[in-house]
């Protein structure tokens, strides 16, 4: 393997990570991974911390002994996905390898990878949140969908205050439902929302940016499918049977905590590619979501359970 072969590598990684947090609309989230720590592989050290409340103050014993315990628990990412792809030497050649391959991987990664990993991040939120008891049933209409989403957005408000930062994900089809609201005049209005180093135009309500999401990665459930297995060798991912579409998930900022990571992209040329003359280029990410124990409080969404996938 030579030097110019790592290097394409290493700018693929770069570039391949960089537009999967600023093009993913669930790209936002993993921000907050700041606060895990990751040394590569499929673990990730996630922080817990436990503190104590506060006690009276004694004039003459000063203060009550408290106790703080930070510790880090050992997880997983789950999500272990990955392909293999040939460019024939006859098409691609050293002085245009790497615009092309370029162009494949960048392609590949927005119109498959980043669906897939924002279908998978809101259908995991969907299950958390029913398992928390964080999840409300509500069939849209033009007439109610206001009036129910600021009844939504208010019990969050009252659970966590004003002064946490709370984002709406929202159905595309749903969304459209709200334009067509009567009084949304009065409180819909135009925002900007930064998602890595892209700077986005949103609607917002209450102050509360609104994210609208493809429909198709917005569901409760789906299957990620091998690749190999007969009627799957497509890959990606499709609803499972008893999927329901999500008509908003509401959430404070730092409570969803998701890792992307793009493993070791191993390029092989002609001359090292063991199986044909072509560029070999393999693709791998790991990638997962969590949410604290406190963090489902700033946690709530909404399905519609009469809908059809």
């Amino acid at each position: 393997m030579s030097i110019n072969t790592l290097d394409y590598a290493s700018i693929f990684m770069q570039e391949l990570d960089s537009q999967m947090t600023e093009s993913a609309t669930s790209g936002w989230m993993e921000a907050n991974a700041a606060q895990v720590q990751y040394h590569g592989g499929a673990e990730v050290k996630f922080p817990k911390m436990q503190l104590s409340g506060l006690g009276n103050y004694d004039r003459d014993n000063g203060f009550v002994q408290g106790a703080v315990t930070l510790r880090y628990e050992t997880r997983e990412l789950t999500q272990d996905r990955g392909r293999t792809f040939q460019l024939d030497a006859v098409d691609v050649d050293e002085t245009n390898f790497a615009a092309v391959a370029g162009n494949v991987m960048g392609e590949f990664q927005r119109t498959k990878v980043i669906p897939e990993i924002d279908a998978y991040r809101y259908s995991k939120i969907a299950e958390l949140a029913q398992a928390a008891e964080k999840q409300k049933d509500y069939t849209p209409t033009s007439d109610t969908i206001l009036e129910e989403l600021m009844e939504d957005i208010t019990s969050i408000k009252d659970i966590v205050g004003d002064g946490c930062e709370i984002v709406i994900s929202m159905s595309a089809k749903t969304a459209g439902m709200l334009d067509l609201a009567k009084g949304k005049e009065h409180v819909i209005e135009s925002g900007e929302f930064v998602q890595g180093k892209v700077k986005l135009r949103v609607r917002e309500i209450d102050g509360c940016p609104i994210i609208r999401v493809p429909s198709a990665r917005f569901q409760t459930k789906y299957e990620f499918l091998d690749g190999v297995t007969e009627s799957k060798t497509e890959g990606g991912f499709q609803p499972t049977s008893d999927a329901k579409p999500i008509n908003w998930i509401i959430a404070v900022r730092q409570a969803p905590i998701a890792v992307s990571k793009t493993d070791v992209t191993r390029i092989f040329d002609p001359m090292h590619n063991q199986n044909a003359n072509a560029w070999k280029i393999d693709y791998r990410k790991y990638h997962d979501l969590w949410i604290t124990d406190n963090g489902m409080e700033g946690i709530l969404v909404s399905v519609d359970q009469s809908g059809n996938v």
